[in-house]
């Protein structure tokens, strides 16, 4: 019998051990995780979670009995430690060898950190230690004007707490939306009474704030740091697989070795629509990944490409966003972007290559279609929501 061993007990690798199951695979599935809880999503955990909106069980991906009722060996609080790729086998932290016939690593991404005293959004124990504090009305400082820095402010803010932004780029999300969509972000929280400091750095989190680069200090109770994740490709590296921004794989998520899989956050995979690798963060890879991965590993035909896809919640903002605008060259607007009701779409060469619809629903679809084509297109037929 087949043992098929899952390295990351994240959503990626959660769905993995469902879609084997479903695919009719009756081997022995192991499941490690480094966390002591059970799989869940990590989107909530900076959206309606913090701002205590979603119970805790809604964050799960499975009920707890799920993974007995479908055999599989869920091990929580230990970590791979090793891969002997020659030896088909994992070692682990607890000193246990696992070995394995195929081996999915789903590992995730960690935290960028800077030195000092400061908070981290990753985990569940993090969102709760941070929802603690908001509750007091904290003077709170975020560094890094990134989705999870602007998510974790509008769920400070809305608890009441004084809220500081520092970023060193001329706006918010300056370099995954560009300048126009990113001063959108930037001016809804401006009206939301976030104190938002663009061109400067922190040099240092202390005690009682940040020392920023220009010198200045800025006093706060607690510091969050949000300043974007790096994929956990250690294991891989030191297998000997071939490792570039992530794990490298295959369009099916096959690495170098083909008995070894990646998915989610530390997949750099091969994307047939952009002709490239890519890395993608997001919940959406994670959530189909998994999957994928699980059906490549059992043999099947697989293409992973979907166009990604992220979505976020501050204020009364509610946005989706597909594709990826690098090498842009003009923006195009349907609806009305003062109203926080639009579609924006990014162009280069007549071709859309993203677009995200802000309080507009039920046209990523239409979207991802656009990008997917690469076909020229008349600004004028876009849709409008």
């Amino acid at each position: 019998m087949a043992t098929f061993v899952i390295a990351g007990a994240g959503l990626a690798g959660a769905k993995a051990a469902q879609a084997l199951r479903e695919e009719g695979f009756d081997g022995e599935i192991v499941l490690i995780g480094a966390e002591a809880e059970r799989p869940y999503e990590r989107p909530p955990l900076s959206k309606d979670y913090l701002q205590g909106r979603s119970e805790r069980e809604k964050i799960y991906v499975h009920p707890p009995q799920w993974y007995a009722d479908n055999d599989v060996d869920l091990r929580l609080g230990r970590r791979v430690t090793r891969i002997e790729l020659g030896h088909h086998l994992v070692r682990l932290s607890d000193g246990s060898r696992q070995p394995y016939d195929k081996l999915l690593l789903a590992t995730g991404a960690v935290p960028r950190r800077l030195p000092g005293p400061g908070y981290y959004l990753r985990t569940v124990e993090d969102s709760d230690a941070l929802k603690e504090r908001f509750a007091t009305g904290a003077k709170v400082l975020i560094v890094g004007a990134s989705w999870i820095g602007l998510e974790t402010a509008a769920a400070a803010r809305t608890a009441g707490c004084e809220v500081t932004v520092v970023e060193p780029e001329p706006t918010a999300l300056n370099r995954v939306l560009g300048p126009e969509l990113g001063d959108l972000f930037a001016r809804l929280h401006a009206r939301k009474g976030v104190h938002l400091r663009f061109g400067t750095a922190a040099a240092e989190i202390t005690q009682t704030g940040v020392r920023l680069s220009s010198g200045e200090r800025l006093t706060a109770d607690l510091v969050v740091v949000g300043i974007g994740a790096a994929p956990e490709i250690w294991l891989a590296r030191d297998a000997g697989l071939d490792v570039g921004h992530g794990i490298l794989t295959d369009a099916a998520l096959r690495t170098s070795h083909p008995d070894v899989f990646a998915a989610g956050d530390v997949a750099e995979h091969f994307h047939p629509v952009y002709g490239r690798r890519v890395r993608v963060e997001h919940w959406a890879n994670a959530l189909h990944g998994g999957p994928a991965a699980a059906r490549s590993m059992l043999g099947q035909d697989v293409t992973h490409d979907p166009i990604p896809y992220f979505y976020t919640d501050q204020y009364e903002l509610g946005m989706e966003f597909s594709g990826d605008v690098e090498g842009y060259d003009e923006v195009v607007y349907r609806g009305d972007p003062d109203k926080l009701e639009f579609i924006a779409y990014w162009l280069r060469g007549g071709r859309v290559v993203a677009g995200m619809n802000v309080n507009t629903w039920d046209v990523v679809d239409e979207i991802q279609a656009l990008i997917r084509s690469g076909a020229v297109v008349d600004q004028k037929e876009l849709p409008t929501g």
